[in-house]
């Protein structure tokens, strides 16, 4: 299969991840498992799989000049991201950051085109412009949107992981041409673990497993292995071969995934035309910015073959 199409496969199914993830964590928080001690659970979960994979299956050393970029990545990508978003999920609806992560790919772009001095094409402001007008449908009509005084601590935490994030791609770009996903992830992630620790210990000695629901359970288990383990080691493989502004416009894919999760599985929702046309905007701006748009100009294919008299 070509790497592209494995790329947008890659991506696909870490936003339906996602999409997922904003309602299955806001179940395990605050009621059993404070914020901080959750993004500890789930950087120290995932970090030991990424080791034991890497133990067993790559053998490759990190060069030690790429120590502090990795220990960078380390704050955007791990723990200003986890800790400002699973604390803002919290203190705000899953709506409302669903909402606010629309602000990722536009951000992507422009830290993309200072820092890797990619080109912002007008197949790319098109593609994202279009792609929120798709997500902003969709959000903006749910009877869950309330944007007020009560929520407006946890919708900015939600903000600043935006941003972190969008950060984190850009950055991780060039060491993906150099190491193994796994190499870099769990680098990544071991830095990271020692930089949530002090804000986690405290409230995860806080919580009561004796007592705590066996779905609860199962729904920490999925944030571990699925949103952050899987999550992490596809989103880093997708930017292989894509840019960075493509695997962040797939974020508007999260609400429309959830959307139809909601209505397919659950049955508490229904599919009407203004999903179906949310749908198709977040689609086409995904191809817009996905799309290379080669010039070919068959002005100067013909000068090329035409013979001089």
């Amino acid at each position: 299969m070509n790497k592209v199409i494995q790329a947008h496969l890659a991506l696909l199914t870490v936003n339906i991840i996602y999409g997922a993830n904003y309602s299955i964590a806001k179940e395990v928080m605050p009621a059993y498992v404070q914020p901080f001690a959750f993004v500890m659970m789930r950087v120290g979960g995932a970090l030991i799989l990424f080791w034991i994979v890497s133990a067993l299956f790559i053998k490759e050393k990190i060069d030690k000049k790429d120590l502090p970029r990795i220990a960078l990545l380390a704050v955007c990508g791990v723990a200003v991201n986890q800790l400002f978003f699973l604390k803002g999920l919290s203190l705000t609806s899953p709506i409302n950051a669903s909402i606010i992560m629309v602000s990722n790919p536009i951000v992507v772009l422009l830290i993309a085109a200072i820092v890797l001095k990619e080109k912002i094409s007008i197949s790319k402001i098109a593609g994202i412009t279009i792609g929120v007008g798709g997500a902003l449908l969709l959000l903006l009509f749910n009877k869950s949107f309330s944007f007020g005084s009560e929520t407006i601590t946890g919708d900015l935490m939600i903000l600043i992981n935006s941003m972190s994030w969008a950060f984190y791609i850009i950055l991780v770009k060039p060491l993906m041409k150099k190491y193994n996903t796994f190499t870099i992830v769990k680098w990544v992630f071991l830095f990271g673990f020692l930089y949530v620790l002090p804000f986690g210990f405290s409230e995860f000695k806080q919580v009561e497993w004796a007592t705590m629901p066996s779905n609860i359970v199962w729904d920490i288990v999925f944030v571990v292995v699925a949103t952050t383990f899987f999550a992490y080691v596809l989103n880093t493989y997708a930017l292989r071969a894509l840019s960075p502004a493509v695997v962040s416009i797939y974020i508007y894919l999260q609400p429309f995934l959830a959307t139809l999760i909601a209505v397919y599985y659950y049955h508490n929702d229904e599919l009407d035309a203004r999903k179906i046309v949310s749908g198709a905007l977040i689609i086409i701006g995904v191809y817009l910015v996905s799309w290379p748009f080669k010039k070919t100009s068959r002005a100067k294919s013909y000068r090329r073959k035409k013979k001089p008299l």
